[in-house]
């Protein structure tokens, strides 16, 4: 061969080397870059998570949220002899009103069935009263990281049996104070509502609190303490239940809900109420932006 040839062939060789030597390179590059892109992107949507599972336990979030919250209660009446299950349908909906303010609808419609709440009085099943909650909230927490809001409270009387409801329509001021950090979410809602119209023949004229303390893991499992206490100022009688929870974050294709349940304990209750351990599970699909 000459060497000419032979020299072209040679330089052909180290051309075609060096050529295989780059694209491996390149390609390891990109699968180098596709892993940090993947694991950026693993964090992000860990990270979206977290935000999302505390954002799930606070009551005036900037999301639209649907809890569907079963609860069960018995031993209810002077003779604790009554039951009573009911679903609470609790759409919450904000709405931005500018760059600094959201106002926050939350609605509670109880669908119930219960029996022999007062005794000889049978079945009932229907709907029950609303509670309508709306909260203007600043977008931003204060510079101490408090979330807070505030606003009216109407209770409307939508009842489809005497015995679901009082006939009476109600109004008065609400409001929720919260801080969450670290895990932690810890806070409080109270509204009183004084009844404004209606043929009932028991007057509202009622404070409602709601103390909170919850911790969010890292693998978005919260574990949570509340009391939803009333006090009848009418009666000058307490209800006051425990309620001990655990919720779950999870995903179904691109849906993301939690699952939650959970005891609750009256630790006071006048005559007419429940007594002893009540049950809740609850299922809330989260919509965020």
């Amino acid at each position: 061969m000459p060497k000419t040839t032979a020299k072209t062939s040679h330089k052909q060789d180290l051309v075609g080397a060096a050529l295989l030597a780059a694209l491996a390179i390149a390609s390891a590059d990109a699968c180098a870059q596709q892993g940090v892109i993947a694991s950026g992107a693993i964090a992000s949507a860990q990270k979206n998570d977290e935000e999302l599972a505390m954002a799930a336990q606070n009551p005036v979030a900037a999301m639209i949220s649907l809890p569907l919250q079963y609860n069960y209660d018995h031993n209810i009446g002077p003779q604790e002899t009554g039951h009573k299950n009911y679903v609470n349908v609790q759409p919450v909906i904000p709405i931005s009103l500018n760059e600094n303010w959201n106002l926050i609808s939350r609605t509670i419609l109880p669908v119930v069935w219960q029996n022999d709440i007062v005794p000889g009085s049978g079945s009932q099943s229907g709907i029950g009263d609303i509670t309508q909650s709306f909260f203007f909230s600043p977008k931003k927490p204060t510079e101490n990281g408090w979330i807070w809001g505030a606003g009216p409270v109407i209770y409307i009387p939508t009842a489809s049996n005497d015995l679901l409801g009082v006939d009476k329509w109600g109004l008065g001021p609400t409001g929720v104070l919260l801080k969450q950090e670290n895990g932690w979410t810890y806070g409080a809602l109270v509204n009183h509502i004084w009844s404004t119209g209606g043929s009932g023949r028991t007057d509202i004229n009622s404070t409602y609190m709601q103390p909170f303390l919850s911790y969010t893991t890292k693998s978005f499992t919260t574990f949570a303490l509340n009391s939803e206490s009333t006090y009848n100022w009418e009666t000058n009688k307490w209800s006051v239940p425990f309620n001990f929870m655990v919720t779950q974050l999870l995903k179904v294709g691109e849906q993301r809900f939690t699952l939650q349940g959970g005891v609750r304990y009256w630790a006071e209750s006048p005559d007419s109420g429940a007594h002893g351990w009540g049950l809740r599970f609850t299922v809330t699909f989260l919509f965020p932006k």
